[in-house]
């Protein structure tokens, strides 16, 4: 049998962490690396957080699964947290990111549907994003990587360049059903949203009677410095979808919307076996009871100016590798001008550095909310030390 146990769907690098401790990982081999990728955004509070953990024991001591038949008083206080943090009426639970976008796919679909418009399914969504792995959220990009294989695509998406209001507004016709766009694309690069460009598309869908939709999966839940983007920009969403940071890393996501947008999510129209329980809905309060005051959030502002200001002065040293620096609080991207993978992977596995490579040749910094100046010394050094010692020339190890 030559296929490995773990079905060879990922490019798994050598690094093997077994513990986790704040802002580190350690692997088998006892080596220690500095954690700026967070899991790609998910392990907000950093490894081995006493309150995240103390939260998800004492539930999983009481009780961790029941069915979504019965009645859920901990989904119950969690939505309710949701509801009076953000702009929703009313919260769907889900186990991912991709779920949750389904669910807002479903949800802009139904909105209309349950008015008897079925000729309007059709989402517009934006080049370069990501929205998941299930086919519905593939058909949803238009990354061609991710849909060699499984073709046939579903119907139902419209690709327009991601920021062009003018493309959107075009785009729009008979078959739309709303937008689909996250205020600032993660794996796309870490490129953000124009006010104009979000503010315009709420304009157009208040003027069409259209959902717009936020993918808020990698920039929400305290990682901007605001508990979620759409409140930088001015502009509420009818429907958002919310995952990775949610769960500070037990798995969990949500689709928040508002009463208007859910009047088609009726009873009998979607469930989900593990969605809502009531582990997940503990580690999901016990970020909340860390994040969503505005002493964090402004703590994560300042130390991700503080990161920012010290990358773009840095990147001015090597002006061969390093062309600018974006983003928002502590979901920053540093564009490179030769591929990021290669420097990722020199980072990771000769200076103990993690970071996550994205699309437009860009590297993103993506560190735990909790890091201090102390974790950003140390990210300056090895970063200063990997620039030094790259040689884009070098075979990749």
């Amino acid at each position: 049998m030559s296929i490995t146990p773990l079905m060879p769907v990922y490019p798994r690098c050598g690094v093997r962490p077994v513990r986790g401790e704040h802002c580190h990982l350690i692997s088998e081999d006892g080596t220690r690396y500095l954690d700026f990728a967070s899991g790609i955004a998910v392990n907000l509070l950093g490894h081995s957080n006493e309150h995240l953990i103390g939260a998800i024991q004492k539930q999983a001591a009481t009780l961790m699964h029941v069915s979504n038949l019965y009645g859920s008083p901990q989904g119950e206080h969690l939505a309710q947290r949701l509801v009076d943090l953000t702009f929703a009426d009313t919260v769907f639970f889900t186990n991912s990111g991709a779920e949750a976008v389904e669910c807002a796919i479903k949800t802009a679909r139904a909105y209309h549907q349950h008015a008897g418009n079925d000729e309007k399914y059709e989402l517009i969504t934006f080049k370069n994003a990501f929205h998941g792995r299930t086919m519905a959220t593939i058909s949803a990009s238009n990354q061609e990587k991710m849909h060699k294989g499984f073709l046939p695509l579903l119907q139902g998406f419209k690709y327009v360049d991601f920021d062009d209001l003018e493309g959107a507004k075009a785009a729009i016709g008979p078959n739309t059903a709303g937008f689909l766009v996250e205020p600032i694309q993660g794996e796309g690069g870490i490129r953000d949203a124009s006010d104009e460009f979000l503010k315009g598309l709420r304009a157009l869908c208040d003027e069409h009677d259209l959902m717009l939709i936020f993918d808020e999966v990698q920039c929400g839940v305290a990682r901007t410095g605001t508990l979620y983007a759409y409140e930088q920009y001015g502009v509420e969403p009818d429907i958002m979808a919310t995952a990775k940071g949610i769960g500070g890393g037990f798995p969990m996501g949500a689709c928040l919307a508002t009463e208007k947008a859910a009047r088609g999510m009726v009873i009998g129209t979607h469930g989900s076996t593990y969605g809502g329980n009531p582990l997940a809905m503990a580690a999901g309060e016990a970020v909340l009871d860390v994040v969503a005051n505005e002493e964090f959030l402004g703590t994560v502002k300042a130390t991700g100016e503080r990161l920012r200001g010290r990358l773009e002065q840095f990147i001015g040293n090597y002006p061969d590798l390093f062309e600018l620096v974006r983003g928002r609080g502590l979901m920053l991207g540093v564009k490179m001008k030769v591929e990021p993978r290669g420097f990722v992977a020199h980072m990771r596995d000769n200076h103990q550095l993690l970071a996550v490579a994205a699309g437009d040749m860009t590297f993103r910094v993506l560190p735990p909310l909790v890091i201090g100046d102390a974790e950003i010394d140390e990210f300056m050094e090895k970063l200063s030390a990997a620039s030094e010692s790259y040689n884009p020339e070098a075979p990749a190890t």
